[in-house]
């Protein structure tokens, strides 16, 4: 599969199942899409402020309540495997994305695949292993959070210096090597736990190591 981002702002994402599965996927698309979650039941979990209907649809209705909805994306994310099944094709011929979420490494997960995710904005990091090894992709969440925990402060940083040097008539080649000697100095990283102004200082001075100061 081919990682990408899509922009989900404006549109309709449908969960089909209210468990504790049902109910992270519906966390994940709330903070930028419309979640509707359609379950009998629902999980004593937090839904992100997602819609939720209760109802226990079978595998005859899912075209009509896919239709009904008008989803981008729906998520199968029931134990039943058939009314998994129903969704996945009804979405399908509607034209929406679709989403498995069943628990099993050797089953078709639709054509999209919601990865490990890192959010330190403007930095956005993606993890998947094709569902086979979900505890592999927490476990380099969790590394990538403890190695690059200012991952956001550094693309601010980084950005603003890139733009002050092209605007101070630095040559490309020049910026490019300044901004990635910044991005691999350990001393800036570590200037960033104080806070963005110092990250920045320390970014400038390190810059001023390199062969014809860029400062």
């Amino acid at each position: 599969m081919i990682p990408l981002m899509h922009d989900f702002e404006g549109e309709t994402v449908l969960v089909v199942g209210g468990g504790p599965v049902g109910a992270r996927k519906a966390r994940t698309f709330a903070t930028e899409a419309s979640v509707v979650v359609l379950s009998p039941e629902f999980a004593d979990r937090a839904f992100g402020g997602a819609e939720r209907v209760r109802a226990a649809p079978t595998p005859e209705e899912a075209r009509d309540w896919v239709e009904r909805i008008d989803p981008a994306l729906v998520v199968a994310a029931t134990d039943d495997p058939d009314l998994n099944d129903a969704f996945s094709t009804a979405a399908k011929d509607h034209g929406a994305l679709v989403n498995r979420a069943d628990d099993h490494g050797d089953q078709s997960f639709g054509n999209v695949v919601v990865p490990a995710t890192v959010r330190d904005d403007p930095v956005t990091l993606a993890i998947a292993t094709g569902g086979r090894a979900p505890a592999l992709s927490k476990h380099l969440r969790e590394q990538f959070e403890d190695e690059f925990g200012n991952a956001g402060l550094m693309a601010a940083v980084v950005g603003d210096l890139r733009e002050d040097l092209r605007e101070r008539g630095v040559p490309p080649a020049e910026r490019r090597d300044a901004v990635r000697f910044v991005v691999r100095s350990r001393e800036v990283w570590k200037a960033l736990d104080s806070g963005r102004s110092k990250g920045e200082q320390v970014a400038r001075d390190v810059i001023g190591e390199l062969p014809g100061d860029q400062t």
